[in-house]
Formats: C-alpha cells, structure tokens, sequence
C-alpha cells in the first residue's frame, strides 16, 4: 500500500510544478523519485534504517545498509502511516523526505535505462514492453533474479540483479545497446 501512497502523492506534486513540466518529463522524474535508491536515502534521511529489527543473519550479511530492504521498509512504513492516519500523515513525511528531492526537470540526470528504452520505443513505434521474471534463485536474503524484456514476443535483452527492478533496469540497458547503434 505504502509504493501506492507514493506514487500518488508524488504525481499529485508533479502535476502541481509551476512552471508546468511535459507529461515526458513527470513520467522521468516520478521514476527516479520512487527507484530503490531515491527512497533508501530518503528513509537513511529520516533514520529508519536504524529502526529496523533485522535477524542475526540479515544483520551480519549487511541487511541494514542493503537499499531494497531499506526502500521496502519505508514504503511498508508510508502505508502504515496512512493506514493509522490517512494521507495527512503519510504527506507529513513524504514532505520532509521526499519533497526537497523534487526539483525542476533541468536538473535531473536521467540514467534510467527503463525509462529511455520505453521513450525509444514509443518514439518508433506505438507499442509497449513487458518484462518477465525468468528466475529467482538464491537465499531470502540475498536473491539473484534474471528478468527478460519483451516488444509484443521478441526478447530485447535479459538482465541480472539482486532486486526484481535492477534486473529489469540490466534488460532495458542491454536491449538500449541492441537498440540505439
């Protein structure tokens, strides 16, 4: 509920720029403002990586410095917030941790290869990509995921990562390498 939250609440204020941003634009920085990293600093931002009660395993393999788990964690803690209070609640934190990261789209740096191959593509053609999960393997606290991106049944490219979105951000890069020549 809490990633429901924040991307809600992020599109409300991006919608809200003055001046006005392209709808391009929005999409590119609601992406990099909800991505794994943005959300983990925001959540060390606030001191919630040090509130989490981890395992002994999970400590000692380095859990609490671990982004997915600290990202995931203030995303579970957005949803909470809301459910206790509602979206007044959840909007207090997500402006102290969010909002001073919200700034006009010159500003960005866009490494979001996702975002690129999905512009490419619709630049093209019209048409939209899927991605699959083609494996999970590994321990709970260190998964290895392998993703494929799809254009309707043609695989563009496979990725590798420790996360579902970081294998997928692999298979957009080494599709964009097939792609863009």
């Amino acid at each position: 509920m809490g990633d429901a939250v924040l991307e809600l609440w992020v599109t409300e204020q991006l919608f809200k720029m003055d001046p006005p941003i392209s709808e391009g634009q929005m999409t590119t920085m609601r992406a990099q403002l909800v991505c794994e990293k943005t959300l983990a600093e925001a959540a060390r931002g606030l001191g919630l990586d040090q509130c989490l009660k981890l395992g002994v395993g999970e400590e000692k393999t380095g859990g609490r410095s671990r982004d997915s788990l600290i990202s995931d964690s203030f995303e579970a803690f957005l949803g909470a917030l809301y459910l206790d209070g509602g979206m007044r609640r959840a909007e207090k934190v997500l402006q102290m941790a969010i909002k001073p990261r919200i700034v006009h789209p010159e500003a960005i740096d866009v490494v979001d290869s996702k975002t690129r191959l999905q512009e490419y593509v619709q630049a093209e053609s019209r048409k939209a990509l899927s991605y699959k999960l083609l494996s999970a393997t590994g321990p709970a606290n260190n998964p290895v995921f392998e993703v494929a991106v799809y254009l309707d049944d043609i695989c563009l490219g496979k990725g590798v990562g420790s996360s579902k979105k970081r294998a997928e951000q692999q298979a957009a890069a080494e599709a964009l390498k097939l792609m863009v020549k």
